[in-house]
């Protein structure tokens, strides 16, 4: 069989990267002209042969032709296509045809702690052909082909879903401490007093972590019925493999809402110190408008041209009046500061 590894990037079809994986054995690379070669002769059978092992194929869906060509050449069920057209980008895994199809959020590559940095994966898994595709390069799916390059073994096609699960969450995990330093790193500025400048970063870190919860939180109904009634090739072990790596998933997204909700606490500390400020300043323009109307009205009656204005012959009269002033002023500025205590 002609087994050779592709060039960097994707072919003319789309695919990135072909693998066949046999119990045992390293992933051998394999081009599409290969993988149509094996499929045709394996997947000839209604019990296909867990010895034989299984295919791996990944597309990068931003080529034109990867679609048509998974379409014609693949046994991929209709509700992958369906995933990547319609519904919602939710992380799921549904039972589809005796095949597996799973919607798979990730983070791209270089992630900046952008909500718009993360993309999504569709997976199709059968007992002998795994095809994911993506749009975007994403991290996750990278960590993986990197591991099988270095000689990581699958038994099964679903033992190769368990793993890109398990890297996706090991992804959330670092991505969730990393979230907690930049965390502490703000609420210490806030105690230093240096806080001014990031709120908005509060904002974002929250705006992400809803996110990445929203999307990549496995759908608890459509696990909990592939479960309940899986294909019948998939076997127990890999079947538990796959429930302790959606419950890491489960734990991985409840510390992200227990830091969301610490992001939350603190821009609300945040936004009451703002509101005392914003008060003091208020009362501060108050009493400062309150003590220089004395002032205002008494240059506006005296600045009227008319007879009969006090003290207008008067040598003292300009400092009578400033005195007058100046004692009702400080008077009420004593009245405004103990009634403010």
């Amino acid at each position: 069989m002609n087994l050779a590894p592709h060039p960097y990037g994707s072919d003319k079809d789309g695919l990135i990267c072909g693998f066949l994986f046999q119990p045992g054995q390293a992933g051998q690379p394999m081009n599409l002209a290969a993988a149509k070669a094996w499929l045709a002769q394996h997947n000839n059978t209604d019990s296909p042969d867990p010895a034989a092992g299984f295919i791996w194929l990944h597309f990068n869906l931003s080529d034109a032709k990867a679609e048509d060509w998974i379409k014609t050449h693949l046994p991929v069920v209709p509700e992958f296509f369906e995933a990547l057209h319609t519904g919602t980008r939710s992380t799921r895994i549904e039972d589809a045809a005796n095949n597996l199809v799973a919607v798979v959020n990730d983070v791209t590559f270089d992630f900046t702690f952008d909500p718009g940095e993360i993309g999504t994966m569709w997976v199709n898994v059968g007992p002998l052909l795994a095809v994911s595709a993506r749009r975007h390069p994403l991290r996750s799916i990278d960590q993986l082909r990197r591991s099988v390059r270095e000689g990581k073994t699958f038994n099964s096609s679903v033992a190769f879903l368990n793993q890109l699960m398990h890297d996706q969450g090991d992804v959330l995990v670092r991505i969730v401490r990393e979230a907690t330093l930049k965390v502490d790193e703000l609420e210490d500025a806030w105690l230093a007093g240096r806080w001014r400048k990031k709120r908005m970063d509060l904002g974002n870190m929250r705006r992400l972590l809803v996110r990445l919860r929203r999307l990549l939180a496995p759908e608890p109904g459509a696990l909990f019925r592939l479960l309940r009634s899986p294909p019948q090739w998939i076997q127990a072990d890999d079947l538990e493999e796959l429930r302790q790596a959606t419950e890491e998933f489960s734990l991985v997204i409840h510390d992200g809402a227990e830091l969301q909700e610490r992001i939350k606490l603190l821009q609300e500390e945040v936004a009451a110190l703002v509101n005392e400020q914003t008060n003091q300043s208020v009362f501060t323009l108050t009493i400062v408008t309150v003590l220089a109307l004395p002032v205002n009205m008494v240059a506006g009656l005296f600045g009227m041209n008319v007879g009969g204005i006090p003290l207008a012959d008067h040598p003292f009269g300009f400092w009578w009046v400033v005195g007058i002033l100046m004692v009702v002023t400080l008077l009420g500025s004593w009245m405004a500061w103990h009634r403010k205590d």
